[in-house]
């Protein structure tokens, strides 16, 4: 033994130490991990064949560990940290030979890299990765971020600390849309530190701001920290549920637990949404009270420019908050009375399988009791009734073919029962009319007769869709009722939407804002998972940067806003008719409206191309393309000499040893604080990337294998990665801002000031582990 340590403990130490001199040498840290995985194993392997590495391992054959046994205790409960009373043998680390360990480890790095890297169930959602890369990039260098940073500014800037606020929207804004840390900082570190500077505000606080800002992107969806996070999670808590549920006596976790034992990265989006905002909201806080406190340090500043009408009081409160909440409040009463919903009356041609009981009720002994405990005596005696009332109805029922008869019944019946107002009509007339609102709501003084055209407009097709489309009405002949009525919408959109484009705010927000609603909203609405959305927003924001360069060059953009209606014509079409074209019997509207969408997704694909060529004749494309190849090698590189790192680790007991360490303690809350404690303080010298992929598969089989929810330890760990950004001395994000800013910016100014929000960050866990509601509420209300 050396100093005294175990073997085990000397081999932990030899790769953190090899890890950690590979990052300090200047090599790339995606490469400096996987030579720090050969050097650690190769001094590791020397001292092994040297005899100079002994574990004292339990010895299993002592009469100590058979009285355990006896007493029922589990082998793989019993640990020396546990029982450091029982009798030790001294083992070599390498059980086999540092032979036998080499080539496993080269067996299993190549099954590892084809599970997770080329061809594994994950593969999929990471190729998200790419794509939000490729969107956040695109819409970096298509300067958003300048005209969102100049607008915010004149409209918080007037208030105490308002461009510090203004900066924090920026940051939760571009972290919606791109996601990537260095980008945002780098961006808004050009673009506003030297205003903030120049109007008399701090270097601490302008430095600090800018920089937790923009660490935003880490937790605010898409994040590509939860989609890298959230697939190894989700492989975690699966793998660490089964052992769990194996060692209490079941088959399996579904029997177990109840309910699957999943976590998709979807679900994690959907998690993290109020808790960024919560960060958000906590940092622009700050710097409101860090400007009433010391207001010489960030004084109100009022920003010149700015374009429109000026709007009174009492206009403002009626059009941009009486309208619309009578508007989205009157639609939800007439949704809780059954005037507004589906009208949707396809029905199974099968019956449906009767359902079972709510818990499984056929297991042993051990499984059973094991059940009680988890979901208590009156769960298990309620399933126990389910089931009885099944047997006593004579057993599962069989789905079967239904009859024509039953079938039209069965439509006849939701006939019936639908509502007057159908859905998607009611929620795109609501959409439209906020348009309008809002519209005259910017401009009081304009004339007001085209606005009015609309909202009959939409007056005509509330009563048309209430008087003639009934839930037996088909598209077609639903599209030619609404023909008049959408004609005068559309007349009053036209002038509405020139009336907004006249207004800066809008004009700024709005693109980004509806390309953020497609993409967040597709995946937590749950209409796709995240990879397809990545690509949409990809597109979207090819396309939006086209559209930028085209203005810029006094160019028209129509075949731009051309693609992106014939995106929305293809997706009403398809949304509302039946585009199955190969069946037996195809009605004329559908073979209509399959010739329309074609045409729709024809002209969309060409107007992409038509971006793509824009971006690539005005030398943005290329970068774009160059960039987002550098960082997604990089993560991919970094996942694979993680990969090794970890086998390194495994192939010398280190991962069972960490594990029996955190196994020890009774408390599970316990386990999972010094998780936290230690991914916090690793966060002062590693990547979040690093944290991931070499952390993470060593603890995760314990923090993930408990009672706690999935997604609320999922959203814990995340916000914790995030403070890597910001602790000194290594916080990546610091480095980025260091590299931008003037040079009366001294790297103390940078630390000082970002130790304030890396103390919110701690006080966001806090919150989080106080409230955890705060992270499932939005996954819970829209599973149900």
């Amino acid at each position: 033994m050396i100093f005294g340590l175990d073997g085990v403990e000397i081999g932990l130490l030899i790769v953190f130490l090899c890890l950690f001199g590979g990052i300090l040498s200047g090599f790339p840290v995606a490469f400096a991990i996987g030579g720090a995985a050969v050097i650690s194993f190769g001094i590791i392997a020397a001292l092994d064949s040297g005899g100079l590495l002994i574990h004292q391992a339990i010895d299993k054959s002592s009469a100590e560990f058979g009285a355990l046994m006896v007493q029922g205790i589990k082998a793989d409960t019993v640990s020396v940290f546990r029982y450091p009373e029982l009798p030790r043998i001294e083992v070599p680390v390498f059980a086999n030979g540092w032979e036998v360990a080499l080539d496993r480890n080269v067996s299993f790095i190549v099954n590892r890299i084809n599970e997770r890297v080329l061809a594994g169930q994950s593969i999929e959602t990471l190729l998200a990765v790419l794509m939000f890369v490729l969107m956040g990039i695109t819409l970096e260098r298509s300067k958003i971020a300048n005209d969102l940073l100049t607008t915010m500014a004149r409209v918080f800037g007037p208030l105490p600390g308002g461009l510090a606020v203004s900066v924090v929207v920026v940051g939760a804004f571009l972290a919606a849309s791109t996601g990537i840390v260095g980008a945002t900082v780098v961006t808004m570190g050009l673009l506003s530190l030297p205003t903030m500077l120049r109007n008399g505000y701090s270097p601490e606080l302008s430095t600090g701001v800018i920089a937790a800002s923009g660490t935003l992107g880490q937790i605010i969806p898409p994040s590509i920290v939860i989609v890298l996070l959230g697939t190894l999670a989700g492989d975690l808590y699966s793998r660490a549920q089964e052992v769990r549920a194996q060692s209490m006596g079941c088959t399996d976790a579904l029997t177990y637990l109840g309910e699957p034992a999943v976590v998709s990265v979807g679900t994690l989006f959907q998690a993290a949404l109020l808790p960024g905002i919560l960060l958000a909201g906590l940092y622009a806080g700050y710097a409101f009270v860090y400007a009433l406190i010391n207001p010489s340090k960030a004084p109100a500043v009022q920003m010149g420019g700015g374009s429109g009408e000026s709007i009174g009081r009492t206009h403002a409160l009626q059009w941009f908050l009486a309208a619309p909440i009578a508007l989205i409040g009157g639609a939800i009463l007439l949704g809780q009375a059954n005037m507004i919903g589906s009208q949707d009356i396809s029905v199974s041609s099968r019956s449906e399988l009767s359902e079972g009981a709510s818990l499984r009720t056929n297991v042993g002994p051990d499984c059973q009791a094991a059940m009680i405990e988890l979901h208590g005596q009156e769960a298990w005696d309620l399933a126990i009734s389910e089931q009885q009332a099944i047997a006593d109805a004579g057993g599962t029922v069989e789905s079967r073919a239904l009859t024509d008869q039953e079938i039209e019944d069965n439509i006849s019946q939701r006939v019936a029962n639908a509502a007057p107002i159908g859905l998607g009509i009611a929620i795109g007339l609501i959409l439209m009319t906020l348009v309008l609102t809002t519209a005259r709501g910017v401009a009081p003084r304009q004339d007001f007769r085209p606005l009015a055209i609309g909202f009959a407009g939409v007056a005509l097709g509330l009563v048309m869709d209430i008087v003639f489309v009934t839930p037996r009405t088909s598209a077609g002949v639903t599209f030619i009722l609404m023909v008049l009525p959408m004609a005068l919408i559309f007349y009053g959109l036209r002038t509405a939407v020139a009336r907004l484009a006249e207004n800066e705010l809008i004009r700024v927000v709005f693109p980004p804002l509806i390309l953020i609603v497609a993409v967040l909203g597709s995946i937590l609405g749950g209409i796709t998972n995240p990879t397809p959305a990545a690509a949409l927003g990809a597109g979207g924001a090819i396309m939006l940067a086209a559209f930028r360069k085209l203005k810029d060059e006094n160019k028209s953009p129509k075949i731009i806003i051309g693609s992106a209606f014939a995106l929305v014509i293809m997706l009403l079409v398809g949304m509302n008719f039946d585009l199955r074209v190969r069946q037996d019997a195809v009605s004329l509207e559908s073979w209509v409206a399959f010739f329309v969408a074609q045409a729709a997704y024809l002209y969309a694909l060409f107007g992409l191309l038509y971006a793509c060529w824009t971006l690539f004749r005005s030398g943005v494309l290329s970068p774009v393309v160059r960039e987002t190849a550098k960082v997604t090698s990089m993560v991919f590189t970094i996942l694979i000499g993680s990969q090794l790192l970890n086998l390194v680790v495994i192939s010398f007991g280190g991962e069972h040893y960490i594990q029996d360490f955190l196994k020890s303690f009774d408390s599970e809350f316990t386990v999972f604080l010094i998780v936290m404690l230690v991914l916090f303080v690793l966060g002062f010298v590693l990547d979040f990337l690093e944290i991931i992929y070499i952390v993470i598969p060593i603890v995760g089989p314990v923090i993930y294998g408990g009672t706690m929810d999935p997604k609320w330890v999922t959203i814990m760990i995340a916000v914790n990665l995030q403070t890597s950004f910001l602790t000194p001395p290594f916080g990546f994000a610091l480095f980025y801002l260091r590299g931008v800013a003037p040079k009366e910016v001294t790297t103390g100014h940078i630390y000082r000031g970002v130790i304030p929000f890396v103390l919110i960050q701690v006080l966001g866990l806090l919150l989080l582990f106080w409230f955890p509601w705060v992270v499932t509420i939005i996954p819970n209300l829209l599973a149900g």
